[in-house]
């Protein structure tokens, strides 16, 4: 627990510098965000070497990893449109997400989307964080408290549509993982796919 405790300090700490309005002008996010994913995916692999063994690419899971990936986008399109109608920050918070895209080059972002930060994303939060919470507490617990710890590491932007987007797409990795880890391979085949939709082929 001690190796996990220090993993998620750090990516509070990685995530904060990468989205609170103090530090986050100072450095590239998307740079910032593949290295921090990715160095928390190699610490996971070497605390918990085997997750990969839970990644099957056949038919099924490719099939099912875009589906969900489909799912979740139209769960995120219909939020969308309800938040403006209630909250009248909705769209300018949403708009400042998608401004940190501004200058970069689409190609380059989908690329590190769909094969560095979303597979890393979910080695560390679902194949290291909720699986050693499940087995040091039971499944339920684990994924509750991934969800919410993957949530408040969101919260250093200070923006309430990050903070809730990050609850929900949480909401539905994690349980994905809980009822169903042999497919931990759709689940990161649609973190990829979702990351990359959402913010270059289709934005909301």
């Amino acid at each position: 627990m001690k190796r996990l405790a220090f993993t998620i300090l750090l990516a509070a700490l990685l995530w904060t510098i990468m989205f609170s309005p103090q530090t986050a002008p100072h450095v590239n996010f998307w740079w910032a965000m593949t290295g921090s994913a990715c160095t928390l995916s190699i610490i996971s692999t070497l605390f918990r070497p085997h997750w990969w063994k839970k990644v099957q690419p056949d038919t099924a899971n490719i099939l099912l990893g875009v589906g969900i990936a489909v799912a979740l986008w139209s769960v995120f399109w219909l939020g969308d449109k309800m938040s403006q109608l209630l909250f009248d920050f909705a769209r300018p918070q949403v708009d400042m997400i998608y401004g940190m895209k501004e200058g970069e080059s689409p190609w380059l972002l989908t690329a590190l989307m769909l094969f560095l930060i979303g597979p890393a994303e979910e080695i560390y939060w679902r194949g290291y964080v909720q699986q050693t919470l499940s087995e040091k507490w039971n499944p339920n617990i684990g994924f509750i408290v991934t969800t919410i710890i993957y949530s408040i590491v969101h919260a250093g932007s200070c923006n309430f549509m990050l903070t809730m987007s990050a609850f929900v797409a949480g909401l539905a990795w994690g349980a994905l993982y809980r009822f169903f880890p042999n497919r931990f391979g759709a689940i990161i085949l649609s973190h990829a796919l979702w990351d990359a939709a959402v913010f270059i082929w289709f934005p909301i």
